[in-house]
């Protein structure tokens, strides 16, 4: 009887004292987000409550497992399983604890700066500084977890000794998915794109939703989510309308008689423009830019705050304009001509012999 109820016992006491230590934490943590509204970085350490429950208990278990007798005829193997539980745990908890700080610091830097294109670079930079600690992290632990085994230490030498040659071997067979992971801290700490960028690659506009170590997806203007591996943005050129600064500017071309009224629709962009919100002020013109046998090209530039709104602008000044000149100057639309051409005059008379 004994023999069970020492490990269950235990079990229990374990158990008690790591809900207990991870409801204390909770608790200190919540008081001390509620005395510093300044920074979030307290509220985002309670997301550590979890894993440290599993490293205190793990911790418990590992150092008082044999005098309790648990599974006695197995102590090594259970030793073991915990080495491994605690050695994830631990990653796990540190990798929480990391994400909270560099959240914290992204959150402070965000409320405190203005310029929306260098919050969106840091904010590039941070997640991919995520990425790569997690990464980091997940290959340490698995590899403290495979040494753990007494194979993986013996044949150590050996991996040791061939590392040279595998390292060769695996930088060629693996050389496009290193070039996109260097590609990948390029775009982080060059600053060439940056989440939340609008940019145009292959003949597509969108906004960048997510950089990755390996990938980036752009959001197009009609939901549509494109992959592209990170590469293409160090490789090859594409547009990129925020860079320098999200103000954007866009033209309105129209195609009209000869007989237009330009002054007049000059004077009426100007209008029309002080009722649309999305136009920013800095610029809002009207030229004739070509002309044709039988039409004038009538070009309109405005300016917007960021590409999103210039192509709002766009839209609205080409209807309204249009409307304008179809209620008060139709003349001003290219007439196709629809009748039959007059014949072609007789050939003159033959001079007499």
């Amino acid at each position: 009887m004994e023999n069970v109820l020492r490990p269950v016992v235990a079990f229990a006491a374990v158990l008690v004292l790591t809900l207990l230590a991870g409801w204390l934490l909770d608790l200190l943590l919540r008081q001390a987000d509620a005395r510093h509204t300044e920074t979030p970085l307290w509220g985002l350490l309670r997301r550590c409550v979890t894993p440290f429950r599993l490293v205190l208990g793990t911790a418990l278990l590992q150092a008082s497992h044999r005098q309790a007798g648990v599974f006695p005829a197995h102590g090594a193997a259970v030793g073991h399983v915990l080495a491994l539980l605690m050695i994830a745990s631990t990653a796990w908890l540190l990798v929480r604890i990391a994400t909270a700080v560099v959240d914290s610091a992204y959150a402070r830097y965000a409320a405190s700066r203005p310029d929306d294109a260098r919050v969106r670079r840091v904010r590039t930079q941070v997640t991919l500084i995520q990425r790569v600690v997690t990464a980091v992290a997940v290959v340490v632990a698995a590899a403290a977890m495979l040494l753990t085994f007494p194979a993986m230490r013996t044949v150590g030498a050996s991996v040791l000794a061939s590392a040279g040659v595998l390292g060769i071997v695996a930088g060629i067979a693996a050389q496009s998915s290193l070039g996109n992971l260097f590609a990948g801290l390029q775009i982080a700490f060059g600053d060439t794109v940056r989440i939340g960028d609008t940019v145009v690659v292959d003949k597509e506009w969108g906004k960048v939703e997510e950089i990755t170590l390996t990938f980036l997806v752009v959001r197009t203007w009609d939901e549509r989510r494109i992959t592209m591996p990170v590469s293409y943005f160090t490789g090859k050129p594409y547009e990129n309308w925020s860079r320098g600064g999200a103000e954007s500017t866009g033209t309105v071309f129209f195609h009209l008689d000869h007989a237009a009224p330009v002054a007049l629709m000059r004077d009426e962009l100007a209008d029309l423009l002080k009722n649309i919100p999305e136009w920013d002020g800095r610029t809002g013109s009207l030229a004739v830019t070509d002309t044709t046998p039988n039409t004038i090209v009538v070009r309109a530039v405005v300016t917007a705050r960021n590409a999103d709104e210039v192509w709002t602008l766009r839209c609205a000044v080409r209807e309204q304009l249009i409307g304008w000149l179809a209620a008060h100057h139709p003349y001003a639309f290219p007439r196709v001509p629809t009748a039959e051409p007059p014949p072609p005059p007789p050939p003159p008379p033959a001079p007499a012999a």
